[in-house]
This record gives structure tokens, C-alpha cells and sequence, in this order.
């Protein structure tokens, strides 16, 4: 059995070896993740599409047509909603591999509190908002802007989202089984 006070440094060297793996794995698809993020949300190829002969694209912040880029001043509730989310998966994913950084030393300053498990749940909050964020998207664009403009697609910052959410999944996984890796099993009379 395992006390609180030697929780994961008790743990056998392979079985740290593999939480540590998790715990790289996590940290590498929390990072990608989170560039793939600001990217998605920074850039103009969301959607692209043809009016009036010219070709055109928009992102969440700019519409571009000709060469040239405008900024979106419509507060349209669509594009705000997907803008918040982004942010909020953005930060929750920043915040999560802060989290998951900490949880390399072993050092903690509340015994009941694992930063293995909070960075795992701040990557899920991540793919939750993401989720969210690229529904709205693309339940709009999908029925509302498809049949506005005939000739569109879905472009490369669209795409870029759903990777990241992807990533922001795995990486909470990763950080789970780390957590669980790490996790002492008590005896089923002690409390």
C-alpha cells in the first residue's frame, strides 16, 4: 500500500518510466495542439467560395475577395460564439500544459491535488470548447452560407480546428493514463 506522502515516488522505475512516457506524449499533443489552435483561430481560410466570379475566402476576424482583406464588423452571433470558444480552448489548452509542465516534478505543495489529473481535465475542457466552437460553424456554414453562395468549401483554418481538437482529445488522455499510472491503490477498508 501506498501512503499520501509517498504517492508517486513510490512508484516501480518502469512504472514511472511509462507514466513519464504518457505524461511526453500528452505534452507533445498539448503543444501541437494548442499551435494548431492560434493558428486556426488567427487565420482567413474557414470557409473559401466564388462571387460573382472572383474567388474569395473569410476566416472568423477577416473576409477577403480580390486581394483584399476586410475586417469583419457584423457581430454576427455565429462568428462570435466560434470566436469565444476558440479563445476559451486556446487559453484552457495554454493553461493545461502550464499544468502538465508542473506535473514532471514531483514536488506539491497539496497533497490532494495531482497536476497529471488537472492538466487531463483542462485538455478535455479544451476539446469541449473546440467542439463546440466548430459545431457552431460549421451547423451555420453548412446550412446557411452552403446555399447562399453555390460554389464553396470548407478551407485549411476549418481543418486545422478539428485537428487541434483531435490533439487537445489525445493529449488528456495521455495525461489520464499518466494520472492513473501514478495513482495509489488504497485497500478497500482504508479511507
Amino acid at each position: 500500500m501506498c501512503s499520501r506522502k509517498n504517492s508517486c515516488s513510490a512508484v516501480a522505475p518502469l512504472s514511472q518510466l511509462k507514466m513519464y512516457s504518457f505524461m511526453g506524449g500528452g505534452l507533445f499533443c498539448a503543444i501541437v495542439g494548442n499551435i494548431l489552435l492560434v493558428v486556426s483561430t488567427a487565420t482567413d481560410y474557414w470557409m473559401q467560395y466564388r462571387l460573382s466570379g472572383n474567388y474569395a475566402h473569410q476566416g472568423l476576424w477577416r473576409y477577403c475577395m480580390s486581394n483584399k482583406c476586410y475586417m469583419q464588423t457584423d457581430s454576427i452571433a455565429y462568428w462570435n460564439a466560434t470566436r469565444a470558444f476558440m479563445i476559451l480552448s486556446g487559453m484552457s489548452c495554454f493553461a493545461g500544459i502550464i499544468a502538465g509542465l508542473m506535473s514532471f516534478s514531483h514536488f506539491s505543495s497539496f497533497e490532494r491535488f495531482n497536476r497529471s489529473f488537472a492538466a487531463g481535465i483542462m485538455f478535455f475542457v479544451s476539446t469541449f470548447f473546440v467542439l463546440l466552437g466548430m459545431a457552431i460553424y460549421t451547423g451555420v456554414t453548412v446550412n446557411f452560407l452552403g446555399r447562399r453562395y453555390g460554389d464553396w468549401r470548407f478551407s485549411w483554418s476549418y481543418i486545422l480546428g478539428w485537428v487541434a481538437m483531435l490533439m487537445t482529445f489525445f493529449a488528456g488522455i495521455f495525461y489520464i493514463c499518466a494520472y492513473r499510472m501514478c495513482e495509489c491503490r488504497r485497500g478497500t477498508g482504508q479511507r
